[in-house]
């Protein structure tokens, strides 16, 4: 769908996501070193495999974080210690918890959008969510901050990404488009 306006707000969670992954990836990557010294099996290669997979991409990341490189993205690598958890004799069901970590890694660091319609306001979230104007009391965009305030005494208020593209419009006219919409539905 095509909108009049899309926003773009600033995440968070994408540092702790980082954080959380890489330690993960390497605990899981030192309980499959150990598993696989201690089994007693002829041949734990899948395990000595994923260990060196799990590591070897931890410093790919790594260096690619210290060579300034800002998105950096650990759902394969969680991917991977999920496939060792399952080849691993202890806690195999932890292969669910990396799968859902990998697909909630993705979520995080995907930006939150809002796009902006004639007819309604769309949250771009991991369940997206459809606002008809007529929800809204007030919506204005000032000094960086989107602020979105529902007639049911809810508010949503977060900071935007700067964006340096000339095609963007600006605060005014992005606030007028808005009050236009709201004066519209306020009279239905």
């Amino acid at each position: 769908m095509h909108y009049q306006y899309v926003v773009i707000l600033k995440k968070d969670s994408e540092k702790t996501a980082d954080v959380l992954s890489f330690f993960l990836c390497l605990l899981s990557s030192i309980c499959f070193l150990y598993q696989a010294m201690t089994s007693k099996e002829s041949s734990p290669w899948f395990l000595y495999a994923s260990s060196i997979i799990l590591l070897v991409g931890l410093i790919i990341n790594f260096i690619a974080r210290r060579m300034g490189r800002t998105h950096i993205r650990y759902r394969f690598l969680l991917l991977a210690a999920a496939l060792g958890w399952v080849a691993s004799h202890f806690l195999p069901w932890l292969f669910v918890l990396f799968v859902i970590l990998a697909f909630l890694e993705y979520q995080a660091k995907r930006p939150l959008e809002i796009g902006f319609d004639k007819d309604r306001v769309v949250i771009n979230s991991l369940i997206r969510r459809r606002y008809d104007w007529s929800a809204f009391s007030n919506v204005i965009l000032r000094d960086g901050l989107l602020t979105m305030d529902f007639k049911d005494n809810r508010l949503f208020q977060k900071e935007v990404v700067d964006d340096e593209e000339e095609d963007d419009a600006d605060e005014e006219e992005f606030n007028d488009y808005c009050r236009a919409r709201l004066e519209e539905f306020s009279v239905r």
